[in-house]
Parts: structure tokens; C-alpha cells; sequence
């Protein structure tokens, strides 16, 4: 088979990473039988760093860019991500084009005592690696212990079930995924808790000049997927958004228009700015960037800043 029939796919070495890289490779599979894949596992610098808060070490940029390297120097043809993990700048060269369709967004409860946020009694203890979540948990539980809690799904899981935390909030996609979905106490409805910008969407990422590599992967993209996720990021891109500030993002698609949320918050949740925007499923950028703007005008610029230092 030529070189050409083969398709190189960079991921990390997480078993939720490998478990998207090979739903990719199947899904390519399906659309074209007589494609060779070869899976490229690397350890990024977020799986390296673990003692630290993902906000004081670089953001969530730390978990990709090993994997854009990859693309970038030939290793790989093709990086596939989370999209929550994927900073709001791409580098030069590279592009994300295809979204699968989206997984459930939301947040997950996770607890073997207690079946939701609510229930927590006075000063528990709950396990979070993010800003976000911690922003808004503590805007309804300003008396719970909000604790930093980084490492891979099972790993999480383990420190809850070693007793290390009254419960913990992690991504429902990911759960689900690696068939752990009974672990859910429950779905943290959007309403309640805004989920991460691109969560529960997985994004395949090649170098922009590559024709071939384009032609294979379109036939995965899921256009109302797509254009969520792109009002989504442009939102995020507006605001210029990392680790460093609690920044929430979801948006759905109903009669060809699309209505985003979106949120920026202090740490603490002591202030939180909310608002929506609601334009044609043609206008995700737009969609995005007009909501950023009204965020940043009505203080959010003045968090981000600040946060920023």
C-alpha cells in the first residue's frame, strides 16, 4: 500500500485520549475501508505536570501541543483533541475543520455518598482542575472546599474513592466513553453549570495545505456540531480566553439559528457576568465575538485583566 493510503493520527496516551483516537480511526475506516491507520501516541506536557494547577502552569494548551508539533514536523497527519482542550489560537499552518458530533456537554456530579451538589453538606470537600467549575460551584456553595484535583480520568476516580474528596466534577462525555457512566450521581444540567467552551466535541485537527488529509476527514464533520463549537471559540477567541479566568461557553442549534450562553466569572464566584446571543446558524463567528464584546463591556475585561496580572 502507498504512503499515501496511510493516515498518521497523533494523540496523547490517556485512555480517553486513545479511546477518541480510535473511534476516529473507525469512523475514517468506515468512510474509507481501504485506508491504513496508524495510531501516534505521545505524552504532552499537561500529562507530565501534575502538582500543579493547570492555570499557574500554561493552561490547557499544555495538553496539545506536543501533538501540534507532531503535525507540524511530518510525524502525524492528523492530531485529534477534545475540544475543551483546545487553546482559542491555533498555530500557523494548522486548522480544525472537522467536528464529530457532539456528545453530551454537560458537567458530571461524581459521589459515593451524595447524589447531587445540593446534598453536599456544610464544608465538604469537592475535587475540580477548573476555574470554571470552581467559579460557578461557589457562586452556589460558597461554604464547600474547593479543591484542585489534576490526573486522568481514572485517576480522579481513584483519589474520590480513596476518600481525598466528598465528590468531584468531571466532563459526562468522558465518563460515558470509557463506560463509566454509572459513576455519574448526576447531570449538572447547563442551566445550573455552564459547561466548557467545546465540551464533549471531539475536533480533528491537520496542516491546512494538506488536500488529501482534508478530503478523508470532511465526511466526519457533523455541521450543527461544527457551527456550535465555532460560536463557541470565536466567543472564547474575543475574549482572548485561557486557564488564567473562569470562562463558560455552550451553545445549541434549533431553526437554523443558534443560541450561545456565555459566562465570565471571578474565582471565587463572588461575580459572575452571564449573557446570550441568538443570530442565524450562518453567523457563528458573529454569533461569538458579539457576545464576547457585551461581556467585556459589562466587566469582564476588568476580570481579565486583573486575572491576567
Amino acid at each position: 500500500m502507498a504512503q499515501s493510503d496511510v493516515v498518521r493520527i497523533a494523540t496523547r496516551k490517556s485512555p480517553l485520549a486513545m479511546w477518541q483516537a480510535e473511534f476516529v480511526k473507525e469512523q475514517l475506516q468506515r468512510q474509507w475501508p481501504a485506508l491504513a491507520i496508524e495510531l501516534v501516541a505521545m505524552i504532552t506536557q499537561g500529562d507530565k505536570i501534575l502538582d500543579s494547577p493547570l492555570a499557574k502552569i500554561g493552561g490547557k494548551g499544555l495538553f496539545v501541543k506536543e501533538l501540534e508539533l507532531g503535525l507540524i514536523n511530518g510525524d502525524a497527519d492528523i492530531a485529534v483533541h477534545s475540544m475543551k482542550d483546545v487553546p482559542a489560537q491555533l498555530p500557523d499552518g494548522l486548522c480544525i475543520d472537522t467536528i464529530l458530533k457532539r456528545a453530551d456537554p454537560r458537567d458530571a456530579f461524581v459521589s459515593n455518598q451524595y447524589k447531587n451538589l445540593s446534598a453536599l453538606p456544610q464544608g465538604a470537600r469537592l475535587g475540580t482542575s477548573s476555574l470554571r467549575r470552581q467559579c460557578q460551584v461557589l457562586r452556589l456553595r460558597p461554604d464547600l472546599q474547593v479543591v484542585d484535583l489534576r490526573g486522568n480520568v481514572g485517576t480522579r476516580l481513584a483519589k474520590l474513592d480513596q476518600g481525598n474528596f466528598d465528590a468531584i466534577v468531571l466532563a459526562s462525555a468522558g465518563l460515558i466513553r470509557l463506560d463509566l457512566a454509572e459513576r455519574i450521581a448526576d447531570f449538572i444540567e447547563p442551566e445550573v453549570i455552564l459547561p466548557a467552551i467545546g465540551q464533549g466535541a471531539i475536533g480533528i485537527q491537520r496542516r491546512s495545505d494538506d488536500a488529501r488529509i482534508a478530503e478523508l476527514v470532511k465526511a466526519l464533520d457533523d455541521e450543527i456540531s461544527n457551527q456550535c463549537v465555532s460560536a463557541e471559540r470565536a466567543f472564547n477567541t474575543k475574549l482572548h480566553g485561557g486557564c488564567q479566568a473562569p470562562i463558560g461557553g455552550y451553545a445549541i442549534s434549533t431553526e437554523n439559528k443558534i443560541w450561545l450562553r456565555g459566562l465570565v466569572g471571578e474565582p471565587d464566584g463572588s461575580r459572575i457576568i452571564v449573557d446570550e446571543q441568538t443570530d442565524s446558524t450562518q453567523n457563528a463567528q458573529l454569533i461569538g465575538e458579539t457576545l464576547a464584546s457585551r461581556l467585556l463591556t459589562a466587566g469582564a475585561e476588568k476580570i481579565l485583566n486583573r486575572l491576567r496580572g
